[in-house]
């Protein structure tokens, strides 16, 4: 683990390569999974805020369920989480030509709809936060969907770290991503020469 300022950062972040393949995986982390996406009160009363905008673009079976429970609900692990349809999908997905899932809610957001771009959760993935007392672990999830995106990011070399800058500066600010990426590359290049196993 890395310690920056208040936050401890899986190695996991700097040493595995990543980058979204929405060609190769159309988009599954919008549709696979048991619960939808996590959220905060905070995004919860967002949405609720934003949904006349968005409502539009949801599907009929989108929109049922939200008149039903709303966009949001709690989990059997008591996590609120984004509403789903039929068990699977998130109910902001969208279907683009060919099958591609698109979020709903970063569509209006591109298309100066909504001030909201997206849950913190979706925004962040790969990473997920979870907070102790005193601090908060930034960990790398690994889905067997997302092998893809880490060919990709083989390919093009790009590591996780690198791929969400933005939502890492929007989450933690330029200063904290600034001593990431410089703890990083001391890391990798201390590793590379073999002083770190």
């Amino acid at each position: 683990m890395l310690q920056i300022d208040d936050t401890l950062v899986t190695l996991d972040l700097v040493e595995n390569y990543f980058h979204c393949d929405l060609d190769s995986c159309l988009g599954a982390c919008c549709i696979e999974g048991d619960a939808g996406a996590p959220l905060t009160e905070e995004e919860y009363e967002k949405l609720c805020d934003l949904l006349p905008e968005v409502y539009p673009l949801l599907t009929p079976a989108a929109q049922r369920v939200i008149e039903e429970q709303g966009p949001g609900y709690y989990d059997e692990e008591g996590d609120l989480v984004t509403s789903i349809v039929d068990g699977r999908d998130c109910v902001f997905t969208t279907y683009a030509p060919g099958g591609k899932c698109l979020c709903a809610l970063e569509k209006a957001h591109r298309d100066g709809k909504i001030p909201f771009f997206k849950p913190e959760s979706c925004h962040l993935y790969p990473v997920r936060l979870k907070k102790y007392t005193g601090f908060t672990a930034v960990n790398l999830h690994h889905w067997k969907i997302c092998k893809c995106a880490e060919i990709l990011g083989r390919k093009k070399g790009i590591r996780a770290y690198q791929f969400l800058k933005q939502p890492l500066i929007n989450k933690f600010g330029r200063e904290w991503y600034d001593e990431l990426e410089k703890t990083a590359e001391e890391y990798l290049k201390q590793k590379e020469e073999g002083k770190i196993k």
